[in-house]
């Protein structure tokens, strides 16, 4: 078992990223703790820990992005990490600001990605803001090898609803953000995409479809109860031994 050897207060809760770090062969885990304020005041700084397979090891490391010296307090944090281009990404929240927060496995070094401006000017439901009256909900995904954001409404039965996908198409460039608009009906589940760039949905059947976004055609991939599924990632073969061994903490 690989546990941190930090100690965290009740009132707060721990997200968890897994990395392939490829020049090392080695594989990372990335802890973050994110604390919740009590009676509306803001909680402690939020806290990271690193965890390198081949020593065995954790550190601590301060989240600091650019010229931030450290990030503070984020009031939310998506506990689902996606894995691309070397780095644990996740959709992040500070005081009044939305953002994705990157790590970078190589470096262990974090970074601030802004969203899309017209998501921001058109008004949507504010990421991560879980009190709204709204069932909208977002997502990152890897869209035909680029970044995405998917904006999409959940537990809704009936009509068709408006799902908007921005795409990165250069990682890291604020202005490469473009969007996509599209139709779906009975979505229950939004799971990421396929590497030729259709949607994986669960309909409310408990159906899986894939989404073409060109063609506008659906596709049952044949499994036909999957209320078991809650989460999927890409799978690439490997061998990886695994020592046993007691895990060591660094500061």
């Amino acid at each position: 078992m690989i546990a941190a050897s930090a100690n965290h207060f009740p009132n707060c809760y721990l997200t968890l990223g897994l990395a392939y770090h490829s020049p090392n062969n080695d594989f990372k885990i990335l802890l973050i703790a994110v604390y919740e304020g009590i009676d509306g005041e803001q909680g402690p700084p939020t806290e990271a820990e690193i965890y390198t397979l081949s020593t065995d090891s954790w550190r601590r490391a301060v989240i600091s992005v650019g010229s931030e010296p450290n990030i503070g307090s984020c009031i939310r944090l998506e506990q689902t990490y996606l894995f691309f281009n070397g780095a644990l990404h996740s959709l992040a929240s500070t005081q009044g600001h939305n953002f994705i927060l990157s790590f970078d496995v190589n470096e262990e070094t974090f970074r601030k990605i802004m969203l899309p401006q017209d998501y921001i000017n058109n008004g949507l439901l504010p990421i991560l803001d879980h009190s709204a009256d709204i069932d909208q909900q977002q997502q990152l995904a890897v869209f035909k090898g680029s970044l995405a954001l998917i904006d999409f409404p959940v537990d809704r039965y009936i009509g068709d609803e408006i799902w908007h996908i921005w795409v990165m198409r250069e990682y890291g460039v604020f202005d490469s953000w473009t969007k996509t608009t599209v139709a779906l009906s009975s979505v229950e589940r939004f799971f990421g995409c396929t590497d030729s760039g259709e949607l994986l949905v669960k309909k409310f059947d408990r159906r899986l479809f894939s989404y073409d976004l060109e063609s506008l055609n659906e596709n049952y991939i044949g499994i036909p109860c999957a209320s078991w599924l809650r989460y999927t990632t890409d799978l690439v073969e490997s061998l990886v031994l695994l020592d046993q061994g007691s895990s060591k903490y660094e500061d």
